[in-house]
């Protein structure tokens, strides 16, 4: 699984974090590593979407926040993926 805002909402579904240790998280769940330009792009456009919202910092590195409304998008595409799953692991048994 390799797509960039999928990976981003399932890491923020951890807790609080800003983008260095989200690419990180990424990297050790999902063995995927996401370049900066991929990581901030997704970024920018979850936020557009109402799905994350950055919260303040003292710091130069902002943490991102998932929103109810990333929490429920998530839910739903990890029952998409559990379907899709079932699916693949049954034709494989009759292939």
């Amino acid at each position: 699984m390799t797509d960039p805002p999928l990976l981003l909402l399932t890491s923020l579904a951890d807790g609080d974090k800003h983008g260095y240790a989200m690419m990180e998280d990424i990297a050790a769940f999902a063995q995927v590593k996401l370049g900066p330009g991929t990581l901030y792009g997704a970024i920018s456009r979850l936020e557009e979407q109402g799905l994350i919202v950055p919260l303040d910092s003292d710091d130069r590195r902002r943490p991102y926040r998932l929103t109810a409304a990333g929490h429920a998008h998530l839910r739903e595409q990890m029952a998409r993926l559990q379907g899709l799953v079932k699916v693949g692991q049954s034709r494989l048994r009759h292939a």
